[in-house]
């Protein structure tokens, strides 16, 4: 999986002051968990865009100057309800012989079938969650749906791998496609000829076999 680099600084006060003020100075405060007691730092809110506004995952190198770097990924995030502007943003450290907890991006890839004769593509899930070693973690998932037809859909089931484990039952639905319901009053109008035609050939037959009846008749007088 890519990696992004984020340089920051050991924060020496995390009192309301000290993060009102570095959050002035267009700094973000920032806790990284999962080492021996957790590290507070700060960095520049312009250093997190290629980790926030993407939709791929990355892990991330916590460079902080003089304390050495560390291995992460990003657990959570918190923004200003008015302006958008980052807030805090918590870290979890990776460890090689230790599992971490992830989403990763789900791609389609193809075309289906199934859209094409009017169907409706339902991408129910754009994120699996999966529990992995940091050098199993995928960048993303492809999915192929160019044989999906109508009626068919793409399960976690065809996803597993043995180097990840999916946090999702094997039959979580990722992608479908569904009938549009004009088809389906296109196939009920069709049905409804298709009797009507069989009701007037039947009122024929039987129109004809009376008539047949009554000119045998006629002839025997």
């Amino acid at each position: 999986m890519k990696s992004i680099t984020i340089k920051g600084s050991e924060r020496e006060s995390v009192g309301k002051k000290a993060t009102k003020a570095l959050r002035n100075a267009g700094k973000v405060p920032c806790v990284l968990y999962g080492g021996e007691k957790p590290l507070h730092f700060s960095a520049d809110e312009l250093s997190f865009k290629d980790l926030v506004y993407t939709p791929n995952a990355h892990t991330v190198v916590i460079d902080l100057e003089g304390d050495g770097k560390f291995d992460a990924v990003m657990q959570d995030i918190q923004f200003h309800p008015v302006t958008d502007n980052i807030l805090h943003v918590d870290f979890y450290q990776l460890f090689k012989d230790k599992e971490v907890t992830m989403n990763i991006p789900v791609h389609l890839e193809g075309s289906s079938p199934g859209v094409r004769n009017g169907g409706r593509l339902l991408f129910r899930k754009r994120k699996l969650a999966i529990k992995a070693l940091p050098d199993k973690l995928p960048d993303f998932f492809n999915v192929d749906i160019s044989k999906l037809k109508i009626g068919g859909n793409i399960d976690v089931s065809s996803l597993l791998n043995d180097d990840f484990t999916i946090l999702h039952p094997d039959t979580t639905v990722v992608v479908q496609v569904k009938a549009a319901r004009a088809a389906i009053v296109v196939e009920e109008d069709e049905d409804e000829e298709g009797a009507e035609g069989a009701e007037g050939t039947e009122e024929g037959s039987v129109e004809g076999a009376e008539a047949a009846a009554e000119g045998a008749a006629e002839s025997k007088e």
